[in-house]
C-alpha cells in the first residue's frame, strides 16, 4: 500500500514538472526561430526525459552496435506505439518526422514545431516530396533525423514493407541509416489502435504493470553496400524481421 501511495505522489510530482516545463517552452517557441536553433532542441530533449517519466515508462538503450554510432545519421524505428515520438527524442540527437495533424495539438504542435519537428501529409504527393527537401536540409546542416519507415503506427508486428523514402535519402547524402528496434513488454498496453485518443494512450502507459520500453540500437547500415533503395529497404526489413522473431516470438 505504501509503495502504492509513493508511486501516485511521484507521478503528481512528475505531472507537475512537466506542465510548468510544457508552459515553458510553449511560450519560448514563440521566440524567432533565428534564436530557438541555438538551444531549443536540446531544451526540447530534457522534456522528451520529462515527459518520460510522468508517463511513467521505465525508457531503457540497449547498445548492440559493436562500432561506434557515426557522426550523423538517419534513424529508422519500427513504429508501434504513440510513446516512440517521445521515447526515441529522449535517447537520440533527432529531428523527427511526424504527420500533419500533430502539428495543430494543443502545446505540443508548436513544442514540436520549435523544436524542428518536419511535418508531413502522408497522402499527399507533394507534401511528401517538399518534406524530403526539408530533410536533405536538415542533414546538410549536420543535423539527425528519425523516419519511421513503416510509414505510421502499423501494429506491434513489423508491416510488410518499409517505405523507400528513409533510404533515398541515404543514398543521395550518403549518410547511414542508424537501425533501432522498439520492443514493449506490455505489447497491448502500449500498441496503438483505433479509435484510441493520445489521452487513451497516455493513461495505458501511466497504468501499465509492466512499463518497460528496451530500445536496441544497432550497427549503422552504409548507402554504398547497396544498388539501389529498393535492395537497401529490403535488407533494413530484413533485420527488423529477425530482431522482432528475437525479442518477440
Amino acid at each position: 500500500m505504501l509503495h502504492f501511495i509513493m508511486r501516485i505522489l511521484w507521478i503528481f510530482w512528475c505531472w507537475i514538472e512537466l506542465s510548468l516545463f510544457t508552459l515553458f517552452l510553449y511560450a519560448l517557441a514563440w521566440l524567432p526561430q533565428s534564436l530557438l536553433k541555438h538551444f531549443y532542441s536540446k531544451l526540447f530533449y530534457i522534456w522528451c526525459r520529462t515527459f518520460t517519466r510522468a508517463l511513467g515508462v521505465d525508457l531503457r538503450l540497449h547498445q548492440k552496435n559493436l562500432k561506434p554510432l557515426p557522426r550523423q545519421y538517419i534513424l529508422v524505428a519500427n513504429h508501434p506505439s504513440a510513446f516512440e515520438d517521445i521515447g526515441v527524442p529522449a535517447l537520440f540527437d533527432v529531428h523527427p518526422l511526424a504527420k500533419m495533424g500533430v502539428r495543430n495539438w494543443f502545446l505540443l504542435g508548436k513544442i514540436s514545431e520549435a523544436a524542428g519537428t518536419l511535418f508531413v501529409k502522408r497522402d499527399d504527393k507533394e507534401s511528401r516530396h517538399a518534406v524530403v527537401d526539408k530533410i536533405i536540409d536538415k542533414l546538410n546542416q549536420g543535423e539527425n533525423v528519425v523516419i519511421f519507415p513503416e510509414g505510421g503506427c502499423k501494429g506491434r508486428r513489423i508491416f510488410e514493407t518499409f517505405q523507400y523514402g528513409a533510404f533515398d535519402i541515404s543514398i543521395r547524402t550518403g549518410i547511414p541509416v542508424l537501425p533501432v528496434f522498439l520492443h514493449y513488454e506490455a505489447q497491448d498496453t502500449f500498441e496503438w489502435r483505433d479509435p484510441q485518443t493520445l489521452i487513451d494512450k497516455f493513461w495505458h502507459f501511466i497504468t501499465s504493470q509492466n512499463n518497460k520500453a528496451n530500445y536496441y540500437v544497432y550497427d549503422a547500415i552504409y548507402p554504398a553496400e547497396f544498388k539501389d533503395k529498393k535492395e537497401y529497404s529490403g535488407f533494413v526489413l530484413s533485420k527488423f524481421l529477425q530482431w522482432q522473431e528475437r525479442y518477440l516470438d
